[in-house]
């Protein structure tokens, strides 16, 4: 049985947060959408990467303050419900559901794109449908794979990024010289628009999402109020740095945005780099890396819509169900499997773009939190500094809607649509508003033991 009040130890270091954040945002993928980036920004992802920083930097550093004033889980929903109002952090925290609700579905797109582009035999459908099934079998089965394997497959992923940056360097000195490496066309090009940059950073924006999945660890982590903060500021710095180094070097072996399949063509530039041999490891990296990333995001989006279904913010008959045999939420993780068959409809630039609109929506409230803290503050007659609680959130709730507006047209669309839903879904749970909104518990502890098979 669960206790009713759960004492977890708070063990977690600077260290350890940061390497959490790191291994949840995946680093590998800013090579499995460099093709896409590339694409849209017509062969400048560096500039869209450095953009997409920026943002994430004045996000992250609201993201920070928000964390110190309330240590506990939740993020952008508890966040925007202190501050601002039940409502609207409902409404926000249905918007990060379609984040959640949809990411898995994106990382089986992307690796299915690449595996199809290895094995082109294979229908594109089948790999997706694969993905699918196994993550899905092991998440009913309560396998905690993704968990285990995290230090080792970061390990793996920056060894596969250093290789790969490394025989970049040495292709492009080898075949233009080394003054090559000193290029703006990464950055800046002839065929380079401030709109097509700002389409590549809405996009490139995916890579970063996870740099404030460390908020849910505040209740685990050794002096939370300082830790977390650090920690989410170094995450998005660490991760933006490699992401832009890596998308310069990569763009240097292979300038413009001609691709055969831009969905796989960081495979295509790894065999230019490094042959056969390195094109082999670099799929397996990448296919590993999108598989435990796909078991771990649909374990999240299971246990969420869990947590929702037990508060009966979800009907609780189904979500909140638990499996009688391995103890998982079994409807929750089936349901995630199913939504993911999407991904046979879709192509990765719409998907990212897709889950992107929830993200961006939740960074965008996240900084009027911060603002309205210090309305609260003034308020109370305490006098916060201007510049972090106010000069710094409104340039990045600013940026955030302009890359938001900046994503593709079906997918703003179809967001749009879900936060209509979301708006009758609240009406018709609150009686037309005359009621609060129900709150989501958010715990660390499972929803019952998992069973261990193996």
């Amino acid at each position: 049985m669960q206790a009713s009040e759960p004492t977890l130890r708070r063990a977690l270091t600077l260290r350890s947060v940061v390497l959490f954040g790191l291994a949840y945002m995946t680093p590998l993928i800013v090579l499995g959408i460099f093709g896409v980036v590339a694409e849209t920004t017509s062969g400048a992802t560096a500039a869209a990467y450095a953009v997409a920083l920026i943002a994430m930097l004045f996000t992250a550093l609201s993201y920070g303050r928000m964390a110190a004033t309330y240590p506990i889980a939740g993020s952008a929903y508890t966040y925007v419900r202190r501050t601002i109002d039940s409502r609207v952090g409902f409404l926000v925290g249905w918007a990060v559901l379609l984040d959640y609700f949809f990411l898995p579905m994106v990382i089986w797109l992307i690796g299915g794109a690449y595996l199809s582009a290895q094995f082109p035999g294979v229908p594109s459908w089948l790999w997706i449908v694969a993905f699918i099934v196994v993550t899905t079998a092991l998440n009913l089965l309560g396998i905690k794979v993704a968990a285990r394997a995290n230090s080792l497959l970061m390990v793996f992923q920056i060894l596969v990024l250093v290789f790969f940056v490394l025989l970049s360097i040495g292709h492009v000195v080898g075949s233009r010289g080394a003054g090559a490496l000193i290029d703006p066309a990464p950055f800046l090009n002839p065929a380079t628009t401030v709109s097509g940059i700002s389409a590549g950073a809405a996009i490139a924006a995916y890579s970063f999402l996870g740099f404030d999945a460390v908020t849910t660890l505040t209740e685990e982590t050794v002096e939370p109020t300082r830790t977390i903060p650090r920690a989410i500021l170094l995450i998005a710095l660490i991760g933006g740095a490699i992401f832009v180094v890596v998308a310069y070097f990569t763009q240097l072996v292979h300038p413009g945005s001609t691709f055969a399949d831009s969905s796989s063509a960081a495979s295509e530039i790894a065999k230019t780099i490094g042959g056969n041999l390195f094109g082999a490891v670099f799929l397996a990296g990448l296919v590993i890396a999108q598989f435990t990333s796909g078991l771990a995001a649909q374990a999240s989006t299971s246990r969420l819509l869990f947590a929702m279904g037990r508060d009966s913010v979800l009907p609780r008959r189904i979500f909140g169900y638990i499996h009688p045999r391995f103890r998982t939420p079994a409807l929750s993780i089936l349901l995630t499997g199913v939504v993911g068959m999407i991904a046979l409809r879709l192509d990765v630039a719409t998907s990212t773009s897709f889950i992107n609109f929830g993200a961006f929506t939740a960074f965008t409230f996240v900084n009027l939190s911060v603002i309205a803290l210090y309305l609260r503050e003034r308020r109370a007659g305490r006098r916060p500094r201007i510049l972090p609680y106010v000069l710094a959130p409104a340039i990045g709730a600013i940026v955030d809607v302009w890359l938001l507006t900046k994503l593709d047209g079906n997918a703003i669309m179809l967001g749009l649509i879900w936060l209509l839903v979301g708006v009758v879904y609240l009406a018709y749970l609150t009686r037309l508003f005359r009621l609060p909104p129900p709150e989501i518990e958010f715990t660390e502890e499972e929803p019952a033991p998992p069973a261990h098979v193996g």
